[in-house]
C-alpha cells in the first residue's frame, strides 16, 4: 500500500486555522490534551482485554511516555493502547464525526476572544498540538491487527497516511515544534506541566531525559504523576486545586467548574461518584446527539463514557465520575440499561447533584449565572422525573411583572403574595417584553398582584404539568380560571344585556376565526385581548409541537376568545356605530391588534395595513 494524501474536513481546516493563529494563550493545555487521549485509549484498551474474545490473552504494561530532545526541538508522546488502524486515523484526525461539532464550528464568528471561550467547551483534542507545532507525524498500530502507519501534516490543510512498521500497538505522536515553542521539550518544564493538569491520570506517566553524571550522559527514566484515580482519594487529602484541575483534564473545559460533590458510599452497595457542575453549558447541550459527560468505571477498570442512561437526560450538563464496586466487569450496554445496581446508583446520584444545585443557589450571583446556562435542561426535569419534582421546582427561577430583570424563585413569589391570594397567577408566551406589556395584566397591576412569566418554549411543554406549588393552585390569567377568582368585578348582567349587539355583530364579522366574543372585566386601558379556552392546549405548545416536528393531524389550531373592554370609551363607541362594514373592519382591527400584543405576530399582516389605512383614511 503506498501513500495516500487526504485534505481536512472543512471543519477541521477551520479549527487548525483558529489554533495555528495562537487562539489560546494557555499553550500548555496542548500536553494536557495528548496525554487524556492516551489516556482514553489505554481504557478502551483494559476494557476490551476483559470483553474480547480476541485480545483476552494480550499482554501490555498501560503507560504513557514522553520523550524530548531539547537541541533538535522535538517532543514525542508514546502509549500502550488500543492504537488505530488506517479508518480511524481518517475519522479521528482528518474529520469530525458528530454532526453537532460541525453545526458547532460554522458557528464560530471570527472574532478571537470570543471564539476562544466557545472552542474551549466544545474540547480542543489533539489539534491543540498545532498550536506549538509545525509538522506533526503520528506512528500507530491497533491492538489485534498487523499493520502499522504514519499520519503526518503540516496543518495546512491536507495530511498523507503511509503505511510503516512498528513493534507493537499503541500511538506515537512526534511534534516537530516552532522555534518559538521550543520551552515545550525543557525536562522541567514538562514535568511542570504534567503534575499540573495530569497528575491524577490512572496510568502511569514516564518522562525520559539524559543525565550527566562524570562526564558521561546517562539516560533516566521518571515517572511523574501520582497515576492514581483522584475520586478514590480521600476527601481530606484533596486540595481544591486538584479537584479543578482534575475536572479540566476530564470535561477538557478550560472554565473551573462551579461546584463539585465526591461521595463514597458502602453497604450494602459499595461505589464512589465525583460529579462536577460546570460554569459553561457544553455546545450540544441542546443537541439529540449531545455526549455524556459522565464515565462508568468497575473496580477503576474503565468501562464507558457513551452510556446516556447513566443520570437523568436533564442533568447530561453534568460531567464526572461513577465507580462501582458490584458491577461484573464484563457488564454489556444491554444489561446496564436494565441493571438494578446501576439504577439505584442513578437514583441517589440525582439527589446528591440536586442537592448541590440547592447549595449553590444559596448563593444568589453564582446560581442566577448558572440557571442562565443550565436552566432550560434543568427544567425538563418536570416533564419526566417524578420522584424529584418537588426539588426540581424550588430550583426553577421565572421573570414576574413585578420582577422584569432579575428571575425569581416560586418561594420568593409565595412569600410576596397579597393578603388573601389563593393562586399563583402566570402567563405563557415567548417574549418577556411582549408579556410586561400585555393587556391580561392590567387588572392585575391595579390590584398589584404578581405574575409570573413563562417565557420560555420548554415552559409550554413543562408548566401545564405543574399544576401546584405546595397548597397552592397554578393558574394562566389567560384562561377563564383565573378570572373566576375575582367574581365580584365581574361583568354585570346589565351590562350584557347592554353590549348583546355589539358581541353579536362581532361575532358575526369574526365568525370562523374565533371561538366567541364576550365582555371582560380584567382589562383596564386596552379595548380588548384575545384568551384561550382553558379546555384548548395554549398556542405556545402548538408552535413548539410543530418545531420538534410531531403531526398534529387534522386537529385545528384552537380558536381564540374575544375579550372586550365595557369600560373602554372606545367600546362604547362602538355600541352606537350602525355602519355594517366599518363595524367589521373595526371588529378585525380589535382582534389583531389583541392577537398582536399576545404573540407579537400576525398570520395576515397585509390585511390588517389594509384595514388600518382605510381607517386613517377615513379619519383625515
Amino acid at each position: 500500500m503506498s501513500m495516500a494524501k487526504h485534505t481536512f474536513q472543512t471543519e477541521v481546516n477551520q479549527l487548525l486555522d483558529l489554533m495555528i493563529h495562537s487562539l489560546y494563550s494557555n499553550k500548555e493545555i496542548f500536553l494536557r490534551e495528548l496525554i487524556s487521549n492516551a489516556s482514553d485509549a489505554l481504557e478502551k484498551l483494559q476494557y476490551l482485554t476483559l470483553t474480547d474474545e480476541n485480545l483476552k490473552n494480550l499482554q501490555y504494561t498501560p503507560r504513557i511516555d514522553i520523550h524530548f530532545d531539547e537541541e533538535k526541538k522535538i517532543l514525542t508522546l508514546s502509549d500502550t493502547g488500543i492504537g488505530m488502524n488506517e479508518s480511524d486515523l481518517v475519522e479521528n484526525l482528518g474529520t469530525i464525526a458528530k454532526s453537532g461539532t460541525k453545526s458547532f464550528i460554522s458557528k464560530l464568528s471570527g472574532d478571537k476572544k470570543k471564539d476562544s471561550a466557545l472552542i474551549g467547551q466544545f474540547g480542543v483534542g489533539f489539534y491543540a498540538a498545532f498550536m506549538v507545532a509545525d509538522k506533526i507525524v503520528v506512528t500507530t498500530k491497533k491492538a489485534g491487527e498487523e499493520n502499522a502507519y504514519a499520519w503526518l501534516s503540516e496543518g495546512k490543510g491536507d495530511y498523507e497516511i503511509t503505511p510503516c512498521s512498528k513493534e507493537s500497538h499503541g500511538t506515537e505522536i512526534k511534534l516537530f515544534l516552532k522555534e518559538e515553542e521550543k520551552e515545550f521539550a525543557n525536562r522541567w518544564r514538562l514535568e511542570g506541566i504534567i503534575k499540573k493538569y495530569s497528575d491524577h491520570i490512572p496510568f502511569p506517566i514516564f518522562l525520559h531525559y539524559t543525565q550527566k553524571k562524570n562526564d558521561q550522559e546517562e539516560s533516566k527514566e521518571e515517572q511523574v504523576n501520582k497515576a492514581s484515580a483522584l475520586w478514590r482519594i480521600p476527601k481530606n487529602e484533596l486540595k481544591e486545586e486538584d479537584y479543578k484541575e482534575f475536572y479540566k483534564s476530564l470535561s477538557h473545559d478550560s472554565h473551573d467548574p462551579l461546584a463539585w460533590v465526591h461521595t463514597k458510599v458502602e453497604g450494602s452497595q459499595e461505589y464512589t461518584t465525583l460529579f462536577y457542575l460546570p460554569s459553561k453549558a457544553p455546545f450540544d447541550l441542546y443537541r439529540v446527539d449531545y455526549r455524556s459527560g459522565v464515565k462508568l468505571y468497575v473496580k477503576r477498570v474503565f468501562i464507558t463514557d457513551d452510556d446516556k442512561e447513566l443520570l437523568p437526560s436533564y442533568l447530561r450538563f453534568v460531567r464526572g465520575i461513577i465507580d462501582s464496586e458490584d458491577l461484573p466487569l464484563n457488564v454489556s450496554r444491554e444489561i446496564l440499561q436494565q441493571n438494578r445496581i446501576l439504577a439505584n446508583i442513578k437514583s441517589a446520584s440525582t439527589k446528591k447533584i440536586l442537592a448541590e444545585i440547592e447549595n449553590l443557589a444559596k448563593d444568589e450571583e453564582k446560581y442566577e449565572a448558572f440557571f442562565k446556562e443550565f436552566g432550560r435542561a434543568l427544567k425538563e426535569g418536570l416533564y419526566g422525573d417524578f420522584e424529584n419534582k418537588e426539588k426540581l421546582l424550588e430550583l426553577m427561577r421565572f421573570h414576574s411583572s413585578l420582577s422584569p430583570n432579575k428571575k425569581i424563585s416560586l418561594q420568593s413569589y409565595k412569600e410576596r403574595m397579597k393578603e388573601g391570594q389563593k393562586a399563583i397567577y402566570y402567563l405563557m408566551g415567548e417574549n418577556a417584553d411582549l408579556l410586561q406589556n400585555s393587556p391580561l395584566l392590567e387588572k392585575f397591576k391595579k390590584r398589584e398582584i404578581e405574575v409570573l412569566f413563562f417565557d420560555e418554549e420548554i415552559d409550554s411543554i413543562v408548566m401545564p404539568m405543574v399544576n401546584q406549588y405546595g397548597d397552592l393552585p397554578l393558574k394562566a390569567i389567560n384562561s377563564a380560571e383565573a378570572d373566576k377568582d375575582f367574581e365580584e368585578e365581574s361583568v354585570s348582567e346589565g351590562e350584557k344585556e347592554r353590549f348583546k349587539p355589539l358581541l353579536e355583530r362581532f361575532e358575526k364579522a369574526l365568525s370562523g376565526e374565533i371561538k366567541s366574543v364576550r365582555l371582560s372585566k380584567r382589562l383596564v386601558d386596552s379595548p380588548a385581548c384575545v384568551v384561550a379556552d382553558e379546555d384548548d392546549p395554549n398556542f405556545a405548545m402548538i408552535k413548539m409541537m410543530r418545531q420538534m416536528g410531531n403531526a398534529l393531524g387534522d386537529f385545528p389550531e384552537p380558536k381564540p376568545i374575544l375579550e372586550l373592554n365595557p369600560e373602554h370609551p372606545m367600546v362604547g363607541k362602538l355600541l352606537a356605530l350602525e355602519d355594517e362594514e366599518r363595524a367589521s373592519d373595526y371588529a378585525h382591527l380589535l382582534l389583531d391588534q389583541a392577537k398582536l400584543l399576545e404573540s407579537g405576530s400576525l398570520k395576515d399582516a397585509v390585511g390588517f395595513a389594509k384595514r388600518l389605512n382605510a381607517m386613517l383614511e377615513r379619519a383625515i
